[in-house]
């Protein structure tokens, strides 16, 4: 794979999006190469063209997130990403115009460019030079003149918005049809005060493997299959999947495979289908912790933990335990006045308000209980709003000591 890289002028303001529209819009109509958007040290874009042998339709090389290994570079075609954008648009009821508020270079970043260009519309770039605030995303907002209207969000930016307490954040909020959550499973109550506000949310599922979000408040779009295999693993398959990854072909893989002339994408994540075709994430396959003999769902652990109105978010992982084999430990960002940071191991010895319900809700949990708690004002987070699951799972680990 060559690269031929241009970095675009260091932005002061909006990140400069022009020629990475230039450039997918180049190769979307087979007249360039394909294209890998980065950010450089100094905070500018980067516009990378990538030589891509045998696929003469791609389009876009797409990092995936690195939230459990190295990032794999994800190869998406004119067909994946115009499936995607066609899909989107049917379920959405509409095609208009898009606020980039999420890194360029991921596939959600880099989706809401690839949209706007099949819709014709002009994507409009919320100022992150100085992160993201509710006062930039306001301001992005009200510079938006289409009256169809989307976004896309990770739901730590979705909680931010709605805890503001300006009005105008509010107002701009429910202005948008439609806003596409995503990157990390949301919270029911996150869910529930958006939809208490008159905030449209539409959770979606999906990876780069997959063109971005593929299912779309637990149903699949238009053209997107999804089943559940004998050991519970997701598998996703339809013209939005991806090419495969440059570094190794698919049979070394096994990540993707063909089936009946449809091609699927072996997702990482666990999960069930009901009697409506509605599609529940349970959980990563490796979520799963033997301690002691038992097998505990972290997902379910951590679930248990945001119950807690002391519980802004959780974290739980698998740590080594001389003792247990692997013991249950949990990385918890507290909620309100409690949010300081510090750690703890074993439940009881917060202090305050927020001590007392983490301790019910640990003895709620009984065996399944956390025997090493890290507490933060907020979970280690990667630049796409995903959890940095390796860091803190490194971080607990050195906790527990591996007792």
């Amino acid at each position: 794979m060559n690269s031929d890289a241009t970095p675009a002028p260091v932005p002061t303001g909006p990140l400069n999006i022009e020629p990475a529209l230039k450039a997918l819009a180049a190769a979307l109509h087979g007249e360039g190469p394909a294209v890998e958007l980065s950010v450089g040290p100094d905070g500018g874009l980067i516009v990378g063209h990538v030589e891509t042998p045998g696929c003469d339709d791609a389009v876009a090389v797409v990092r995936t997130s690195g939230s459990t290994g190295t990032p794999k570079a994800t190869l998406l075609t004119v067909e994946s990403l115009a499936a995607s954008s066609m899909a989107t648009a049917l379920r959405l009821k509409g095609e208009g115009q898009w606020l980039l508020a999420l890194p360029v270079q991921f596939v959600a970043g880099i989706q809401v460019l690839v949209r706007s260009l099949f819709a014709g519309t002009r994507p409009w770039v919320m100022d992150m030079s100085g992160g993201f605030t509710p006062e930039a995303f306001t301001a992005a907002a009200l510079e938006l003149t289409d009256k169809i209207r989307f976004t896309s969000l990770v739901p730590t930016q979705l909680q931010r918005l709605l805890d503001d307490p300006s009005p105008d954040t509010l107002a701009v909020l429910r202005r948008f049809n439609a806003i596409l959550l995503g990157g990390a499973p949301a919270p029911p109550a996150l869910l529930a005060a958006a939809r208490d506000a008159g905030v449209r949310v539409v959770t979606t599922y999906g990876s780069a493997e997959t063109s971005g979000g593929c299912v779309y408040d637990g149903y699949p779009l238009e053209g997107v299959s999804v089943r559940v295999d004998g050991d519970g693993r997701i598998l996703l398959g339809g013209d939005t999947v991806a090419a495969g990854y440059i570094e190794a072909p698919d049979e070394e893989t096994g990540t993707f495979f063909e089936e009946d002339g449809v091609r699927w994408y072996r997702t990482s994540d666990l999960g069930s289908i009901d009697d409506d075709g509605r599609l529940t994430v349970l959980g990563r396959a490796d979520d799963v912790i033997i301690t002691g003999g038992v097998k505990v769902s972290a997902g379910h652990v951590q679930e248990q933990l945001e119950k807690s109105d002391a519980v802004a978010a959780a974290f739980v992982a698998g740590v080594p335990s001389a003792e247990w084999g692997q013991a249950v430990a949990a990385y918890v960002a507290l909620a309100g006045d409690g949010a300081g940071a510090g750690s703890e191991s074993g439940p009881g010895q917060e202090a305050g308000d927020a001590a007392v319900a983490l301790q019910q809700q640990w003895q709620q949990l009984g065996v399944l209980a956390p025997k090493t708690v890290l507490t933060a004002p907020a979970l280690r987070m990667l630049p796409n709003g995903k959890p940095d699951r390796l860091a803190m799972t490194a971080e607990l680990s050195a906790l527990h000591g591996g007792k």
